[in-house]
């Protein structure tokens, strides 16, 4: 087990995980969801960096170099050769239709950030605006950081929708012994500081 104490995260001035503690077990797995701009690149980049976990961002399996959209079979076909050959493994990213039952069924914790809109807006504006002309990297090569109304509709509106949110409600009725279900960052940095949080 590896224990991890006092972790911090910042981009700039904004503090995004503040004074955690974790203990980590080795060879198990974590898949992170919700909506764009809750925070669930960062959270995996952390936690990866932290013990040294492979991560897969569901966004560099899904893009071809200029936001072109790779085909669904390619996709599956990346993301099985993934779980098929890691122990251990933190992914983010929804995409249904990319290993999403397989995914949920072998994840020792599934975690969904689900902060409200504004918050993810206003984290989408300052990430835009940290990284524009630029490639990050959990997007996929060729694919410089852009924002435009249409992915602004769905950080605000499409990507947040009933439907996607009883499809998290429905995990958790399904997996209600390894999901965990936190609406801001208060709640999730009192969840990876309780003591009670292992991959």
């Amino acid at each position: 087990m590896l224990q991890i104490r006092n972790l911090r995260k910042s981009f700039g001035d904004l503090q995004v995980l503040k004074s955690i503690d974790l203990d980590v077990n080795k060879g198990d797995v974590v898949a992170i969801l919700g909506p764009s701009g809750s925070g669930k690149s960062t959270l995996a980049q952390t936690l990866g960096a932290t013990y040294h976990a492979p991560v897969l961002h569901l966004d560099t399996v899904h893009f071809l170099p200029g936001w072109v959209e790779r085909p669904l079979d390619e996709e599956n076909a990346i993301v099985r050769r993934f779980l098929d050959t890691h122990e251990s493994w933190i992914i983010d990213g929804n995409y249904t239709k990319t290993c999403y039952d397989r995914r949920l069924e072998e994840a020792d914790q599934i975690i969904v950030l689900c902060f409200d809109r504004f918050t993810c807006l206003s984290r989408v504006l300052k990430r835009w605006w940290k990284n524009r002309g630029k490639v990050r990297s959990s997007s996929a090569p060729g694919c410089e950081e852009k924002i435009d109304a249409e992915f602004l509709w769905w950080v605000l509106h499409q990507g947040r929708t009933p439907a996607k949110l009883a499809g998290y409600q429905r995990i958790g009725q399904q997996y209600p012994e390894k999901f965990v279900f936190l609406k801001n960052q208060s709640q999730l940095e009192r969840f990876l500081s309780s003591g009670s949080y292992s991959l």
